[in-house]
């Protein structure tokens, strides 16, 4: 049996690489990389030459059957995203999952990942969290932010730039105005910024500001014993 990595990289800043990250992706047999062109800009930085294959969301359902049989064979093969740790909101459940199946080993690095530092420095409590990602786009959003309206952890979800305005400010319909908000942009590049405040005032931040960039938004849980509100109180 062969064995899969699961290499994180860096979401901003090469820096952040590891020494252990580099090795294993030298001496793999495959690279599995989210998006070829991306990724080759990093190995070629450091100085990596492992043939490299694309693994995304549109292929990684067809795939899965022949890069098993690889593993088997006894390959070992590395799986990388653009940025941060496969399988948060990227992907690699799916291969994960089939090696755990078929008795293959995984290994998971750790390394880089967006929502932990946009956790840690938004000053909002950690000790007990829930990771939402991206929202639903349509189908299903209401009934989200209406369940997670009752939700006491710390939230943590992932935001397209275009999008964030319009999920301000549904969290201060649905969560109120004076919710904690913490909103984390381009962490651990040039020009990373945390902004923090009310729901409302990092809402009229932003709508003062176009936001630019990959963005973490961090919301306290709910903390009062109010009526949850209703879809017929909207």
């Amino acid at each position: 049996m062969g064995k899969l990595y699961i290499v994180p990289t860096p979401i901003g800043n090469l820096e952040d690489m590891t020494f252990r990250a580099i090795r294993v992706l030298k001496e793999a047999d495959l690279i599995l990389a989210e998006d070829t062109r991306t990724s080759g800009k990093l190995l070629k930085h450091f100085d990596i030459a492992t043939h490299m294959y694309s693994h995304h969301m549109h292929n990684e359902h067809k795939t899965v059957e022949s890069l098993i049989a690889r593993l088997k064979a006894g390959e070992t093969i590395a799986l990388i995203s653009d940025a941060g740790t496969p399988a948060i909101s990227d992907p690699g459940f799916l291969l994960t999952r089939a090696c755990v199946e078929n008795g293959i080993t995984v290994d998971c690095l750790p390394g880089a990942t967006a929502f932990v530092p946009a956790l840690v420095n938004s000053g909002l409590p950690n000790d007990r969290f829930v990771f939402e990602g991206f929202l639903p786009e349509k189908k299903g959003r209401q009934t989200r932010f209406l369940s997670l309206a009752e939700e006491s952890r710390t939230m943590i979800f992932y935001v397209s730039p275009h999008k964030l305005v319009k999920t301000l400010a549904e969290f201060v319909q649905y969560f109120g105005a004076e919710r904690p908000v913490s909103v984390s942009r381009e962490l651990s590049k040039l020009h990373e910024q945390t902004v923090r405040g009310t729901a409302e005032e990092v809402l009229k931040h932003f709508e003062k500001n176009a936001p630019k960039g990959e963005i973490v938004v961090v919301v306290g849980g709910r903390t009062d014993r109010k009526e949850p509100r209703t879809k017929s109180q909207e």
